[in-house]
């Protein structure tokens, strides 16, 4: 399992789109992005929207209801959340769910996890919180249910977290589903990746991006794992603009706290940078958000013309 060429949606609030046109503007972005020759399309597992995208209150659909509705509107990208917040289900019903969208997607579903860290979200909900610490703990045991059940083998844990009781998943569509990890931890989120995964998703600042690959490929050394078998992606977030003025404009709108992770130009100018700065740095896939501009018909197309040939096999 690979992701060489990924779009994320982070945003679901669109000048003049009223809620009950919103889904349909998420499904033309899916749809764009398939037929511009992305592999992957990926949402936000949040509740709230995030801060430096936008207000709290912004527009935030649920991540797998979302997933199950885009499955039937598109039929060749695979479908996954970037990330999945671990501590918001629980980890056999978590498996439950991203089995029945692969089942819904005819195979097409990616089990993107992390362990969660926007404290308001848990604080309102009612989700418990916990130490930086127990969150890892947490993410360690929810995998060691998950991962047997997403390869069709019932699942039994008696942990500090979590119980699971012979847990079965039914039916199955794969014989497998692979899970890709989200985080730049080189500790805890990637010794996990190296036991778990099939996929990393390295979200860091870009000039760290060559260190964490070196680290990632360690991390699978000292468990005797092929670090060619763990395949990484980057996320960038993509101010793309089709004029020089609407570059500029971006220029504007770039969260201070994601400036190193924030790629502005014309998309082949872009293209450019990540060829250098992603690419060059040993990962092996992109994944970019417009998260301005990408319900614009026609910007998705764009990118993903001038991305494309970085990734070709």
């Amino acid at each position: 399992m690979s992701i060489r060429l990924g779009y994320q949606i982070p945003n679901f609030t669109y000048p003049g789109v009223a809620p009950g046109q919103l889904f349909d503007t998420v499904l033309a972005q899916a749809r764009e992005a398939e037929g511009a020759g992305f592999d992957t399309v990926l949402v936000m597992d949040h509740f709230y929207q995030l801060p430096g995208i936008g207000p709290a209150e912004n527009a935030m659909l649920e991540s797998y209801t979302t997933l199950g509705a885009l499955a039937t509107g598109t039929s060749t990208v695979q479908l996954s959340t970037l990330v999945t917040g671990n501590t918001y289900r629980n980890p056999a019903l978590l498996a439950k769910t991203v089995t029945t969208l692969d089942v819904v997607s005819h195979g097409r579903a990616v089990l993107g996890i992390g362990a969660g860290w926007y404290e308001r979200e848990h604080h309102d909900y009612g989700f418990e919180f916990g130490t930086f610490g127990q969150r890892f703990e947490r993410l360690e045991e929810a995998l060691t249910i998950i991962s047997p059940m997403l390869r069709g083998e019932e699942a039994t844990h008696d942990g500090k977290w979590y119980t699971a009781r012979g847990a079965m998943n039914n039916p199955r569509f794969r014989e497998s589903i692979p899970i890709m990890l989200g985080g730049s931890g080189e500790q805890k989120t990637f010794r996990l990746a190296a036991r778990f995964a099939d996929h990393m998703n390295i979200i860091c600042d870009v000039a760290d991006l060559a260190r964490k690959v070196s680290v990632l490929r360690e991390r699978c050394e000292e468990i005797g794992r092929d670090p060619a078998t763990l395949k990484t992606s980057f996320l960038a977030m993509g101010m793309v603009g089709e004029t020089e003025q609407e570059v500029t404009e971006l220029a504007g709108t770039i969260p201070e706290d994601r400036r190193n992770r924030a790629f502005l130009g014309t998309a082949d100018q872009v293209a450019e940078q990540l060829q250098e700065r992603v690419l060059g740095a040993g990962i092996d896939g992109i994944t970019i958000n417009l998260m301005r501009n990408g319900h614009r018909p026609g910007v998705v197309s764009m990118v993903g013309e001038a991305l494309r040939p970085l990734v070709a096999a």
